[in-house]
């Protein structure tokens, strides 16, 4: 944190969790990583919480989906 910016808490504040501005969760709970073939929710970080954006039929298709942001994009700001 920049001791100098007055706004340095806030922005840290609107920063998601370890910065990761997309993630993919079961669609009935549980661990990530079992039932890759099981359904997955799609969330973006929107500044404040993270919102449903999607679906994917697959671990792989959500996995591919999660990725894209990291290597077509910068993070949102």
């Amino acid at each position: 944190m920049d001791p100098d910016d007055p706004l340095a808490p806030y922005t840290k504040r609107r920063r998601p969790p370890m910065d990761v501005y997309r993630r993919r969760s079961p669609l009935n709970g549980g661990a990530g990583h079992l039932r890759a073939n099981e359904p997955r929710i799609l969330e973006e970080w929107n500044g404040f919480t993270y919102q449903p954006v999607g679906m994917a039929p697959d671990l792989p298709s959500a996995q591919d989906w999660t990725n894209e942001l990291q290597i077509t994009e910068d993070p949102p700001t």
